[in-house]
């Protein structure tokens, strides 16, 4: 009854930026925490940014600094906004919500978006 739809992947070259997108809709109350993860081919998936309905944030050491996250609660949309990006970003983005509906809470995931950094 949820679902995350992402945008904004594609292939930047090293030092490029790109702006992740993920609307949420459904049957939404409201939403907590909205997260983005990573995985790489080969690799765990990892969290990469958080942020709270209170807009309190957290990033992975590896991209602090480089990268933002944001979120529209009017539209129920997380972003993230990754600049100076490397190869070693390079991995399948997904979009992560901790989502309460009118039943009860839920975690929910995008379909993930793919970001390759390459010259």
């Amino acid at each position: 009854q949820v679902q995350l739809v992402e945008s904004g992947g594609g292939l930047v070259q090293p030092g490029g930026s790109l702006r992740l997108s993920c609307a949420a809709s459904g049957s939404i109350f409201s939403i907590n925490t909205m997260g983005w993860y990573r995985q790489a081919p080969g690799k765990q998936r990892e969290l990469v940014a958080a942020i709270t309905l209170g807009a309190r944030t957290h990033y992975a050491d590896s991209v602090k600094g480089r990268f933002t996250i944001s979120r529209d609660n009017a539209k129920n949309t997380a972003y993230l906004q990754m600049n100076s990006l490397n190869p070693e970003d390079t991995a399948v983005y997904y979009c992560n919500a901790d989502v309460i509906t009118g039943v009860a809470r839920y975690n929910y995931w995008g379909q993930g978006t793919q970001v390759t950094v390459s010259s």
